[in-house]
């Protein structure tokens, strides 16, 4: 996509680019799973804002390059080192469910395309649930699903505000996978913390 649409026009790399708009998508989701923004807004600001910083101002091309990332987005196959493996075991020793704040156009083909969903008794999306992560709500949803107990679950999750926090708040222990293997632990008290999902075997 940044190819495709030149955007080494306005920045020196690709690098460059992904730097600044990762950081802005974090926070956007964030504020998302806070009901701060609007989906719509995310789609186009997670684009826009590289942009601007860029001295570009074109909301249209932030919306059609979001448009398009999202198009693209659910074809990718690719999973996280370890991933499939971990899958496989969990699966075969506990009911597994997909929790997630992600848009339900994209999420059912990301999950089908990957050839994953076999591995989860549910998927729960926020849509569906009525509230967002870290929202105390959906984690009570998933737990009523499976008929269990925030004391019999464990969460598994790269991001801390939406993932970790919300199932502290939730009473449900933690795994954090953070992929920023830089960002600072402190004051980010968690049940677990890991750097590769293989130690996920030693865990559970």
């Amino acid at each position: 996509m940044y190819s495709n649409r030149r955007l080494d026009n306005y920045f020196s790399g690709f690098d460059e680019f992904f730097r600044i708009y990762a950081k802005r998508n974090i926070e956007l989701w964030e504020a998302y799973g806070k009901g701060e923004i609007t989906q719509d807004f995310l789609k186009s600001e997670r684009f826009r804002y590289p942009l601007a910083k860029m001295g570009v101002d074109d909301q249209q091309l932030a919306e059609e390059i979001g448009k398009q990332y999202l198009e693209i987005l659910p074809t990718k196959t690719v999973l996280m080192p370890h991933a499939r493996e971990v899958l496989e075991y969990l699966s075969a020793k506990y009911p597994l469910t997909l929790l997630s704040n992600g848009f339900t156009e994209v999420q059912y083909k990301k999950i089908r395309s990957s050839n994953i969903e076999h591995y989860f008794t549910h998927v729960v999306l926020s849509e569906a649930a009525g509230a967002l992560k870290p929202d105390k709500k959906i984690f009570d949803y998933a737990l009523q699903l499976n008929s269990t107990t925030a004391s019999e679950t464990i969460m598994i999750g790269d991001s801390y505000v939406a993932d970790i926090e919300g199932a502290r708040n939730a009473g449900i222990d933690q795994i954090y996978y953070p992929l920023n293997k830089n960002e600072s632990i402190e004051n980010k008290p968690t049940t677990y913390r890991i750097n590769s999902l293989s130690e996920v075997f030693e865990i559970l």
